[in-house]
């Protein structure tokens, strides 16, 4: 892993743990101004700006406080020059969904830009996987769209 991954690798350890702890200033941290952030709750069209972004989080936390986990399992970063990709699965649960769907991951992926030499997250993208449905493939790739 070279340098620039490294850093970026730290930066989204750093916005979980905040994640985790409540922590506003930590959430906020090496975001854009003009941040897009694509949630599991609505607005399906996603989340615009930086005051928007921080609106977003306290009903979570909120949610959080009932003793729910906010923790990765893998992170895996790719970067370029000036920009880059993560993706991650986190354990996001109370204990009861937990220990109802135990593989039960949390999806992310951010992306990232750099400016004047600091990565910055430009877009982040959180999703669970549709659980309601077969998860199997159709066959011969019919029913694809």
């Amino acid at each position: 892993m070279n340098g620039d991954e490294d850093e970026i690798r730290n930066l989204i350890e750093q916005w979980a743990a905040a994640v985790h702890a409540g922590d506003l200033n930590g959430v906020l941290a090496h975001h854009s101004d003009d941040i897009v952030m694509f949630d599991v709750p609505p607005p399906f069209e996603g989340i615009r700006g930086i005051d928007a972004y921080r609106a977003a989080w306290p009903p979570f936390f909120a949610w959080q406080r009932q003793g729910a986990s906010f923790a990765i399992d893998s992170l895996d970063v790719t970067a370029g020059g000036d920009v880059a990709f993560a993706h991650a699965l986190l354990r996001c649960g109370t204990p009861r969904e937990l220990a109802e769907q135990p593989d039960l991951r949390l999806r992310l992926t951010v992306g990232l830009r750099k400016r004047d030499g600091e990565w910055v997250v430009t877009h982040e993208h959180h999703s669970f996987p549709d659980t309601s449905v077969d998860a199997a493939p159709p066959e011969n790739g019919a029913g694809k769209a």
